[in-house]
């Protein structure tokens, strides 16, 4: 199912992923105007723009600077009249037990995947209203509602690798504002929802113990694309009555 976005313009931050480049294809693919943000350019974002003239721009921008992202905002709106449409997929990944976590580690996740967040979602607010409309996807956890693997009982070893405190919490943390930010908005037109995947086959997760590969019920790590059909379909205007859903993909390791 292909949804139409023609007229439509997206950002996308961390678009250079795994999941920011299925969700930039995706979305491009419907017919959508995007901007691909990331810190740093790469050769996917360079093929999205040679491939969709006209209809991709790339722009650096640091999730955890106000500045940033509001000339990130501001430069979209220049260049595309419009800013219909935020997926925030920029964050990162952490692990280990709560008593050896270095507070250092705990600020930078927690500023990247959750202030960082806040801030994209703060940044185009103020389009989004004058227009009446908007549609802000932010991406969550499967660990936000499982508390970070939490189980030194099965194997203490294991939690060293696998715990990940830092990053479910601050994954609860933007399940919480999504929840917030729907209610605020609804009014205004705008519609906020997350989607919260499970293990994703990607850089980020090759490290991932068997055990845990093992637990998915449909017996395969997610893809990109699994979780860039999430996104696009709360994006779409067929999406309208639904606002404030936190949305397991996951193989059906969770269910609400």
């Amino acid at each position: 199912m292909t949804m139409e976005f023609s007229g439509r313009t997206a950002i996308i931050t961390g678009a250079s992923g795994t999941i920011g480049s299925a969700t930039a294809r995706t979305l491009l693919d419907g017919g959508a105007r995007v901007c691909l943000a990331d810190q740093t350019g790469s050769s996917e974002a360079a093929a999205l723009a040679a491939t969709h003239a006209g209809q991709v721009i790339e722009i650096e921008a640091d999730v955890t600077d106000s500045a940033s992202i509001r000339t990130l905002a501001s430069r979209v709106e220049a260049e595309f009249g419009r800013i219909d449409i935020l997926v925030n997929v920029a964050g990162i990944t952490s692990h280990g037990a709560a008593a050896q976590l270095a507070e250092a580690e705990w600020d930078r996740v927690i500023d990247i995947n959750l202030k960082g967040t806040f801030l994209c979602c703060q940044a185009v607010i103020p389009a989004m209203r004058r227009q009446g409309y908007g549609r802000i996807i932010n991406i969550g956890s499967l660990l936000g509602k499982n508390g970070g693997n939490a189980r030194p009982w099965m194997d203490r070893t294991e939690q060293e690798r696998s715990g990940n405190i830092a990053y479910g919490i601050s994954k609860a943390g933007v399940h919480a504002l999504t929840i917030y930010l729907a209610r605020e908005l609804a009014a205004d037109g705008i519609t906020v929802n997350a989607v919260a995947p499970g293990p994703v086959a990607s850089a980020m997760t090759a490290a991932l113990p068997d055990r845990l590969k093992q637990m998915i019920p449909v017996g395969r790590m997610g893809t990109g694309a699994d979780v860039a059909r999430a996104i696009a379909f709360l994006a779409a205007e067929e999406a309208s009555f639904i606002t404030g859903e936190i949305l397991d993909v996951n193989g059906g390791m969770w269910g609400d």
